[in-house]
This record gives C-alpha cells, sequence and structure tokens, in this order.
C-alpha cells in the first residue's frame, strides 16, 4: 500500500511539474516584456518536440477530422473521427492520456450511454473512446469527446499507455 501511495503521490507530481512548464512558456520580446504564446503555437511546439523523439503520440487533426497514432516522427496508423459538434467543442491542446476503461458509462446534460468501449480520458470527462450508436464518422457530432469505430478504439486502446500525449488541433 506505501508504494502505491508514492507512486501516486509521484505521477502526480510529474503531472504538476509538466503542467505548471506549459502554463508558463512565454517569448521574451527586446523591449523585456513577455508575451503568451498561443494556444496554436504551443500546439506546434509539442508536435515538433515529439516528432523529434521516439515517443508514442496521437495527433487530433479536427479541421480533417483524422485521429493519427505516432511513433516519434513515423506515423503508424491513422483512421477518421468524429469530434465535438459546434455546441460542445472538443478541447484544443496538448494533453496526455490520465485513465483507460475497457467500458464504461458515459453520462451528460443529454445522454447516458452505457458499455462505451475502449476510453481513454485526457482531460476530465474528455476522452477518445469507440461509438457504436452512429457511423457518422468525418462530421463533429459528439459532446466533445473524440469517437472512432470500435475497432480502430480497440487498436488505439492497445496501443496507446498512460501518460501517452494527445495533440488536438484546429
Amino acid at each position: 500500500m506505501k508504494s502505491l501511495i508514492y507512486l501516486d503521490w509521484k505521477r502526480g507530481l510529474k503531472m504538476f511539474v509538466a503542467s505548471a512548464t506549459l502554463s508558463l512558456s512565454m517569448v521574451s520580446t527586446g523591449s523585456g516584456e513577455a508575451l503568451a504564446i498561443s494556444t496554436s503555437q504551443k500546439v506546434e511546439n509539442t508536435i515538433e518536440t515529439l516528432q523529434k523523439s521516439d515517443q508514442r503520440w496521437i495527433q487530433i487533426n479536427l479541421a480533417n477530422q483524422r485521429l493519427t497514432a505516432w511513433e516519434g516522427g513515423k506515423p503508424v496508423y491513422a483512421i477518421v473521427i468524429s469530434s465535438g459538434k459546434r455546441s460542445t467543442p472538443t478541447r484544443i491542446g496538448s494533453f496526455k492520456i490520465q485513465s483507460k476503461h475497457k467500458s464504461t458509462r458515459m453520462r451528460g446534460r443529454n445522454y447516458d450511454v452505457p458499455n462505451v468501449p475502449y476510453a481513454m480520458f485526457y482531460s476530465g470527462n474528455y476522452g477518445i473512446h469507440g461509438a457504436y450508436w452512429h457511423k457518422r464518422f468525418g462530421t463533429p457530432v459528439s459532446n466533445g469527446c473524440v469517437n472512432l469505430a470500435p475497432n480502430h478504439a480497440k487498436w488505439l486502446f492497445n496501443w496507446a499507455s498512460l501518460g501517452t500525449p494527445v495533440v488536438i488541433q484546429k
């Protein structure tokens, strides 16, 4: 029990330090003023860094409704997704897989869906998961999550691990 608590504390500290580092990313101008880097520039910087690594990571492009699984600079899997509709958009930014569930119930203001397959949450209730209730992939129809066909969600679920970076861009 003691070692589990220590590992949870250590993981939490690592996530806090990483979040603080991203939050404090600043650009210094010649006059000494600091300007915050735009979200899109942070995302581009993260992509550039990940492509130079050998790390597994997930890129989601909302403009073309595509998800690409990468190993460093090499794409290993690409699929069509359904992201959040205009009224319930998918969040943009850099995240990490925080939890994984082979099956879970998802509830929200206008939905209650049992047995959602291969769910991986990256920011609160925002996640990547299989969607058996529609076949409108390529169209933003979700409540903010990233929907995949169940067979693709299974592949991604087995490939990704906790902590895998998820980069979402317009």
